[in-house]
């Protein structure tokens, strides 16, 4: 049983190993939905002990239907993220149809060599999600993160069980909104991977300039990862 937590800042890597994550998504700018991180960041979470880092290669906010210019962006993001020493990538893209963007995918996945790849949210923003699923085993991708194209994943449930059905060696993952008290539910339509912020809000030092910037940021919180690790352990 899998449990990934996504991250944008070492005190949540730090926090999500010490609760039990296998594996981490590490991203910018978690509040948009996750955008290329740092590479300082990647190799901070690449020194912390046994957890797999996963590297998102997102060149922007808005949607996921990219040019020949952003995909070459993405390419050379992976490249880097390689030589850092992530363990895989996570990665999407779509035509302006909404259907799985084969060309780009295939360069991304050309770049990751031999790394794991992760097929994002971006899924569920497809026209048909069957289909698409299957694009994505043609590609040879090994992971697919969604809520069942609804907000959270219980409300999603049962297109994941579909997809869970349908997807042979392709592990699928639930995502959004996902806690501990859910997490028995999700395991019952076959899911084997968790992913989750499992983020709390914090207030950050008083002052003028954290004012402007509203104050108050999430972090991962380290007893919510360890109370997911027990639902996916029991």
């Amino acid at each position: 049983m899998t449990l990934e937590i996504c991250i944008d800042r070492i005190e949540s890597g730090l926090a999500a190993v010490a609760g039990g994550a296998n594996r981490l998504e590490v991203c910018s700018a978690l509040e948009i939905g996750g955008l290329t991180p740092s590479s300082g960041l990647l190799a901070e979470c690449c020194e912390l002990p046994d957890v797999s880092v996963m590297a998102m290669i997102r060149p922007r906010g808005g949607d996921f239907c990219y040019s020949n210019r952003e995909a070459e962006v993405m390419v050379r993001d992976i490249v880097a993220a390689r030589e850092i020493g992530v363990d895989g990538i996570v990665i999407g893209a779509l035509t302006s149809a909404l259907a799985v963007d084969r060309g780009v995918c295939q360069r991304l996945l050309d770049a990751a060599g031999p790394v794991d790849v992760i097929f994002h949210r971006a899924f569920d923003l497809v026209a048909d999600p069957f289909e698409a699923l299957d694009e994505l085993q043609g590609l040879g991708i090994r992971r697919l993160l969604t809520s069942g194209q609804r907000a959270t994943a219980i409300e999603g449930i049962d297109l994941i069980r579909q997809l869970v059905d349908r997807s042979g060696d392709l592990a699928v993952m639930a995502g959004a909104g996902v806690d501990s008290e859910i997490v028995p539910e999700l395991l019952q339509v076959g899911v084997r991977e968790i992913h989750s912020s499992a983020s709390s809000e914090e207030s950050v030092t008083p002052s003028a300039f954290a004012a402007d910037f509203g104050g108050r940021q999430r972090v991962t919180c380290r007893e919510k990862v360890r109370k997911l690790r027990v639902a996916l352990d029991s």
